[in-house]
């Protein structure tokens, strides 16, 4: 059952809305995901019942808290989506555990669990579209009016500043080596004369071309996470470099095959990208974020695709 807040009450929606949540994938199969959210007529009916004894019983004082949460609602009351009844989320598939499709081809991860928590602050579903990493990294695919925000594992730089506003960053990003099994390397001098996979237009290509002068290793560029791994596992490359977090599924799924290597720490953050005037949408993935901390939710989704509590902040 709802909570009905001051603020305003939520109206039931049409009956096809009140059936189910509709996340739905554009790509060449056009597949659609349907999550069913089960509502009892009674329900809707004490929802309908309780709403005049809610406004009325709401008085005139006001708290840090309930004012945080009113500015929340007039902004996501202010914020205008691309395609009305849907937060039309821009990724680049796969980079698991952030986004990927999963054995039933549905796209799930974490960056998709957050997503979801703004689009039920907006009131409405989220739609993914899996584009190219370049035109998420360039603010392109937001600026043209593709997508109301880009979340792709996206690291905050002051060059992508210039094109994407950025939300609150919302993960402490690390770059990390997956090395063979047997390998000897411990750090990037280690790899002079060899070949380092690294995928295109992320920070770990930036960091592996900023380091290679000075110890000498030739770098092979990959459109994707997926080819990327699979030219380390393969033995195209003698390394390959890219955040933290993704080499722990690769891991996982090619025992014996793999291990993650030396780490470093680069600064990097992540955050969710949108138009550079779009103010109103920022203001509302700010507070989620904010809110999702302290209820706990952030730390369920960081354990659930992590596999460790997130970090104090």
């Amino acid at each position: 059952m709802r909570t009905l807040r001051c603020a305003g009450i939520v109206r039931p929606r049409t009956p096809a809305d009140r059936r189910h949540a509709r996340i739905a994938v554009d790509s060449p199969t056009d597949q659609e995901y349907i999550v069913r959210f089960p509502i009892r007529r009674t329900a809707l009916i004490a929802v309908a019942a309780a709403s005049s004894l809610a406004m009325a019983g709401c008085g005139s004082s006001s708290t840090p808290a309930a004012s945080t949460s009113n500015a929340a609602t007039s902004a996501a009351s202010a914020v205008k989506l691309i395609a009305p009844g849907s937060l039309t989320v821009c990724t680049h598939l796969a980079y698991e555990p952030f986004q990927y499709p999963d054995d039933s081809g549905k796209v799930v991860g974490f960056d998709v669990d957050v997503m979801d928590l703004v689009a039920k602050k907006l009131g409405v579903t989220q739609k993914i579209v899996d584009t190219p990493f370049e035109g998420i990294k360039s603010g392109e695919v937001t600026k043209t009016g593709k997508c109301d925000i880009s979340a792709a594992a996206m690291s905050i730089t002051d060059e992508r500043k210039k094109a994407i506003l950025f939300s609150d960053a919302y993960f402490n990003a690390t770059q990390a080596l997956l090395l063979p099994p047997n390998s000897t390397v411990k750090g990037l001098a280690d790899l002079k004369g060899k070949k380092i996979g690294a995928q295109s237009a992320t920070t770990g290509l930036d960091y592996a071309n900023a380091q290679k002068a000075a110890n000498g290793y030739e770098i092979i560029e990959f459109q994707d996470l997926p080819s990327q791994q699979q030219a380390l596992l393969t033995g195209q490359v003698d390394a390959a470099i890219n955040d933290l977090p993704v080499w722990g599924p690769v891991v996982k799924k090619n025992p014996g095959k793999a291990v993650v290597g030396p780490q470093f720490d680069t600064g990097d953050v992540y955050g969710f990208g949108m138009k550079l005037d779009n103010a109103e949408l920022k203001k509302v993935v700010d507070q989620v974020l904010k809110d999702a901390k302290a209820s706990g939710d952030y730390n369920t989704i960081y354990k659930k695709w992590i596999g460790t509590d997130a970090p104090k902040s």
